[in-house]
């Protein structure tokens, strides 16, 4: 089992054009997703399941657009 983690990056405008661009053709395709995150490779499966995230908390928002799966 791989050790637990919460990475969180920032990407300049046009690198996360790209890689939602990528993520977008994946699942359009049926193909798995692949991306590197501070240096980890990760494989993300056609089987993964997707949902948007809205937070407002102390005069901030937050969107997050989130892939989960369970490696079994």
């Amino acid at each position: 089992m791989k050790d637990e983690r919460d990475i969180e990056k920032e990407y300049s405008t046009a690198e996360f054009v790209s890689k939602l661009r990528r993520l977008a053709d994946a699942l359009e395709s049926g193909e798995r997703f692949e991306i590197q995150i501070a240096g980890e490779r990760i494989y993300v499966p056609v089987r993964a399941t997707f949902n948007i995230e809205h937070e407002r908390e102390d005069g901030e928002e937050e969107i997050e657009f989130q892939l989960k799966w369970r490696n079994d």
